[in-house]
């Protein structure tokens, strides 16, 4: 089974693939929208689409852009936006982030628990930068070391000690690099803990309800590797902070 299936079986039920809670997404979408009535949004690894259908449900002036490489979350994102009623504001590219290209610029960027895609925290609000328009803002979601990382944390995530930096020195980074924090939220233990049992959940319980699939016992072993690496692993280790950026 590839990783991307295993993601989206694991997201069934919390469409946000990263440790925020449906209110803290509400809440910090409110502040990056709140500027304007009527704006572009793009999210620079959109997924499922999760925080690009809560902008265009929440702010009816606004339109949105999604870029993934993932086609199967692109469809279900579609399927999402039809039935909400906002497919018309709602673009979709099945492209490498990397190579998006728009000669209109945004005034909210995202890319959470994406980072990935560009090569780190700075890679992506380089790239980021790019696509904003004047006075625009970024929504952007990283890890970062609560403690520091033993060896089963580091195992787990199958991270070096210098993928992650703690708070502090990751918001330093940001700065130094030329963005003002105008907003920021930390994630809690109870919206990892959430996140982490319904990733493994839905995945294991794919697997129970497919038992003859080719593909169960693969989804339950994933399961159980998760569910292990994060309980004896990474719990308490990785944080995760959501920050709203402008330039200056």
């Amino acid at each position: 089974m590839d990783r991307r299936t295993i993601s989206r079986l694991a997201h069934a039920h919390h469409p946000i693939a990263a440790p925020v809670a449906d209110e803290s997404v509400a809440r910090l979408l409110a502040r990056a929208t709140a500027r304007t009535e009527h704006g572009r949004a793009l999210d620079l690894g959109c997924g499922e689409g999760g925080w690009l259908i809560r902008t265009l449900t929440a702010r009816t002036g606004w339109e949105a852009v999604g870029v993934d490489l993932d086609s199967a979350a692109l469809t279900r994102a579609r399927q999402t936006a039809e039935a909400l009623g906002v497919q018309r504001r709602l673009g979709l590219h099945h492209l490498d982030a990397r190579e998006f290209t728009d000669p209109a610029g945004f005034d909210l960027v995202l890319n959470v628990g994406a980072t990935h895609a560009f090569g780190g925290l700075l890679p992506t609000l380089d790239a980021a930068r790019e696509h904003l328009a004047p006075g625009g803002r970024v929504l952007v979601g990283e890890g970062f070391w609560e403690r520091e990382p033993d060896r089963p944390a580091l195992d787990g995530l199958g991270a070096d000690r210098d993928d992650y930096a703690d708070l502090g020195t990751t918001v330093d980074r940001v700065t130094a690099d030329g963005w003002t924090p105008v907003f920021g939220y930390v994630s809690s233990r109870q919206e990892w803990d959430d996140y982490e049992f319904s990733w493994t959940g839905a995945l294991a319980e794919w697997a129970l309800d497919h038992a003859d699939h080719p593909d169960a016992e693969a989804a339950r072993a994933a399961a159980d590797l998760h569910r292990a690496e994060w309980l004896h692993g990474y719990r308490g280790t990785l944080g995760f902070v959501t920050l709203l950026l402008r330039r200056g």
